[in-house]
């Protein structure tokens, strides 16, 4: 573990949404790195230097900020189930979250961060005809969640010439821990469960599945690294619905039986989303990508890591 002070001052760093599911996972990296974490939570949590605090809150946001003096950041909190009906909480959250957070640290004059990362989401290139997915390709959204992000970068690029801001967009990613609402749990865990049917939603669809840890490796050293910029966080490679089934059969041994439920089926629904991650890649020459298969069994088997 490295010292805990760089230049004489703390590393210690806010992530907001630190009890979302990949909090833990980035909390853990961070504190391999030697930063002391603080976190904001609303709802329940765990742990020490948790806050309690709505973002849509300045006033609640200004003053942690000014009581912490984070000299690194990582703005997780928002909604990110894409199917979630509660179209304003999507909006309020996601946009007037981010835009509270970012004045916050604006106003502490005195003790600006360092680096400040924002999560924004893949979901912002839509249905393009470009694949892979770079950086450099135009943003296409296609539906709320999507809008909304695009909408936070946007908002981040009024305050990047006044704080450090690097804009991360993740592809999909999974692992332990990740509510059964997503696609991989879902069917993971009926294999788990050695059930005999599952209903799905969109079958016709292909998505770049990364790890949850190998995504908080990359949160964490962009941060450290104090890089800025936009960076797509993926694997680069591509998997089917199918590629998941098949998978599971063969590390659990069990088979079931796939009906498709209307209620699932998505209006507007990404067909094929895979990214390229090149430039984290060259920010990063340590970082690398767990195999899907390597996921799959982690999430599938006790006791492995």
């Amino acid at each position: 573990m490295r010292h805990s002070e760089r230049g004489g001052e703390p590393l210690r760093a806010l992530v907001t949404g630190i009890d979302s599911f990949t909090g833990p996972f980035i909390e853990t990296e961070l504190r391999q790195r030697g930063f002391e974490v603080y976190g904001t939570f609303h709802g329940s949590s765990t742990g020490v230097h948790r806050s309690d605090i709505d973002l849509r809150d300045p006033d609640a946001i200004t003053a942690l900020v000014a009581e912490i003096r984070p000299s690194h950041v990582i703005h997780l909190a928002a909604i990110s189930f894409v199917a979630t009906r509660d179209v304003e909480s999507i909006y309020l959250t996601n946009i007037m979250g981010t835009r509270n957070l970012l004045s916050a640290l604006t106003a502490a004059d005195s003790h600006r961060p360092h680096s400040v990362i924002i999560a924004s989401s893949a979901n912002i290139y839509g249905n393009s005809p470009v694949s892979p997915l770079d950086e450099t390709s135009e943003a296409r959204p296609e539906n709320d969640y999507a809008i909304s992000k695009h909408a936070v970068e946007n908002l981040a690029r009024i305050w990047s010439d006044r704080l450090p801001v690097t804009i991360v967009r993740p592809f999909n990613y999974t692992g332990r821990g990740q509510s059964e609402r997503f696609l991989v749990p879902k069917i993971v865990a009926a294999f788990r469960k050695r059930v005999p049917n599952i209903e799905l939603g969109n079958l016709d669809v292909y998505r770049d599945f990364s790890d949850v840890r190998d995504i908080a490796a990359a949160y964490a050293g962009l941060a450290d690294a104090c890089c800025q910029g936009v960076f797509n966080l993926c694997s680069g490679s591509i998997h089917s619905i199918d590629d998941i089934l098949r998978i599971a059969r063969q590390i659990t041994g069990h088979d079931l039986n796939v009906s498709v439920n209307p209620d699932f089926v998505r209006a507007n629904e990404i067909k094929t989303l895979v990214g390229s991650n090149q430039r984290l890649c060259a920010a990063l020459p340590e970082w690398s990508s767990r195999s899907f298969e390597h996921t799959l069994r982690w999430m599938l088997v006790d006791g492995l890591d």
